[in-house]
């Protein structure tokens, strides 16, 4: 028997997939335009949200601070990962259908990984930067400098690009033959490993321990740096200086348990071979939720934000008021 002939007894009639059929929220038309609403509303709280923080700290000289120059780059990160899910599947629900093509699957896959992946790489970084300004203050302006900062920020989307480009060729270099409807609404890679006519099992274990490892060393290094900085701040006599260094800490505290909370609880919960609404609900909960709270966490714990936000929404309101008068 010739190799083609044996190819064909393994993978009889296969075709190659041009498109994927998304999981919807529900058959029901009512309930698809529920969805579409309630995530129009999170979608547009999370753009105004974010879009707040990048426009303060941009045109706001108090805020020129390493801190929020990656506070900055976190909230381009968080839109970028709800704008790359989020439209589509809203999209999907207003005009009934659930097709996405490959290649809008295989972007939605590699953006989707490169926006998350640089937003943990980036909450590790501010996590150094943290350390650094509370337990060596005096090395602060020498080590955090702007250069730094800029290369920092730059390691962390260059790595969100080289990690992203390793899963999505690794999962699109499969042939999927036997099936194209994802029980996901956006295009996950455990769904989309599990409609491979291959044995996967080889290139998800090889995933997932790359992945974990990743994780866990950004994980140990936040903790190794937050015990090192409440061993600080214990020491520190004053009770103001205290108080101050905490409240500097905690919201990348919250952020930090925010994102891993989630990413556990979507990744590591088995794989349903039928759609359920835990699956559904434990996917908004890591894509939807962070882009969405982060803005409001950082916000409401950050007393030099809350008082640009209020100038800027102020200078808003005269100019809106201005314009008024001169129309009239």
């Amino acid at each position: 028997m010739d190799l083609h002939g044996a190819l064909g007894e393994k993978m009889p009639n296969c075709t190659t997939v041009t498109e994927f059929l998304l999981l919807g929220f529900s058959d029901t038309r009512e309930l698809q335009i529920l969805h579409f609403v309630i995530f129009l509303l999170a979608y547009l709280a999370a753009l105004v949200g974010n879009l707040l923080v990048i426009t303060v700290v941009t045109t706001d000289h108090h805020l020129h601070s390493p801190m929020c120059y990656f506070l900055a780059n976190l909230s381009i990160l968080d839109l970028g990962s709800i704008s790359i899910i989020v439209p589509k599947s809203m999209a999907n629900s207003l005009l009934n259908t659930r097709t996405i093509s490959y290649a809008g699957c295989m972007f939605q896959v590699f953006f989707f990984f490169l926006f998350y992946s640089a937003d943990f790489a980036v909450l590790t970084i501010m996590a150094y930067d943290r350390y650094i300004a509370i337990c060596k203050p005096l090395h602060y302006e020498v080590v955090m400098n702007r250069r730094a900062c800029v290369q920092m920020a730059a390691g962390a989307w260059a790595a969100g690009a080289m990690y992203s480009a390793l899963h999505t060729g690794n999962t699109f270099s499969l042939p999927f033959c036997h099936s194209n409807t994802i029980n996901q609404f956006f295009c996950e890679i455990p769904q989309l490993l599990k409609l491979s006519s291959s044995d996967t099992y080889h290139r998800e274990l090889a995933t997932l321990v790359f992945s974990v490892f990743l994780s866990l060393g950004c994980f140990a290094f936040i903790i190794v740096s937050y015990v090192q900085i409440f061993t600080t701040v214990w020491s520190i006599p004053s009770e103001q200086g205290q108080q101050k260094a905490f409240f500097t800490c905690i919201p990348h505290l919250i952020v930090v348990s925010l994102f891993l909370s989630t990413a556990v609880i979507a990744y590591i919960k088995p794989i349903s071979d039928s759609p359920s609404l835990l699956d559904l609900l434990a996917t908004v909960l890591y894509c939807v939720v962070p882009p969405l709270i982060n803005p409001v966490i950082y916000s409401m714990r950050n007393r030099e934000i809350q008082a640009a936000l209020k100038q800027l929404l102020h200078r808003l309101i005269l100019s809106k008021n201005n314009m008024h008068i001169f129309v009239l």
